[in-house]
């Protein structure tokens, strides 16, 4: 599974066996997920996924993980590899074209990139991250 992948499905698989905690943002992913094959997924606001995410953050005890802004916090909070090594990776997979040296401007594409994705795959992993 991608990098990318393991996010998602830490993040809405999450979700789904909360039993549904966050109304909203469970419902789009049921509804993303009920029409893979059928439909392109639904996509989902910024606050839904916040939301996902935050729901990990109280559970895990780590409320004071800078997940919103920092691409090594969202990975570790999701119990994931956040080394250089695994955010090259998910730079490759999401096609950054700069050095990929873990600088701050990498790490922050990374994270931008990583919540769009988060916010139009609703819940989906794309194909084209599935690798």
């Amino acid at each position: 599974m991608s990098i990318f992948g393991k996010i998602a499905s830490a993040i809405f698989g999450a979700a789904k066996s909360a039993g549904n905690a966050i109304s909203g943002a469970a419902s789009a992913v049921e509804s993303a997920v009920a029409d893979v094959g059928t439909k392109k997924p639904v996509p989902m606001t910024r606050d839904q996924v916040d939301a996902m995410i935050q729901e990990i953050a109280d559970d895990s005890g780590h409320r004071d993980y800078n997940w919103k802004q920092s691409i090594v916090d969202l990975m570790k909070l999701l119990k994931l590899d956040s080394s250089l090594t695994a955010r090259k990776e998910l730079a490759q997979e999401l096609g950054y074209k700069g050095a990929l040296d873990g600088s701050a401007e990498m790490n922050v594409w990374l994270h931008q990139q990583v919540m769009a994705k988060l916010m139009e795959s609703g819940g989906v992993v794309p194909d084209s991250l599935k690798a």
